[in-house]
């Protein structure tokens, strides 16, 4: 079985389209502006694995991508707060 090619540009335009949708579903759980949730999400563990097409993460929805950034925020957070200690 022939295994189709994606070319970069395809798969550029698909991680784009699953951030835009990632931040507007992040955007509305956390009430948050979508122009602050892209800035971190970009920076984050999450966002960094979405453009290694190795992880085949652009691979799942929105809604996972959302979770996965969703899960990394509260463990950090909850670093954060056993370094206070």
């Amino acid at each position: 079985m022939d295994q189709e090619i994606i070319s970069k540009e395809k798969m550029d335009y698909t991680i784009d389209l699953l951030i835009t949708m990632a931040v507007e579903e992040i955007a509305e759980v956390t009430g948050e502006k979508s122009q602050d949730v892209i800035k971190d999400f970009l920076k984050s563990k999450t966002g960094k694995a979405l453009y290694d097409a190795s992880t085949n993460l652009w691979c799942n929805g929105p809604s996972y991508i959302a979770d996965m950034y969703l899960e990394e925020k509260k463990q950090l957070q909850f670093s954060n707060k056993k370094l206070k200690w």
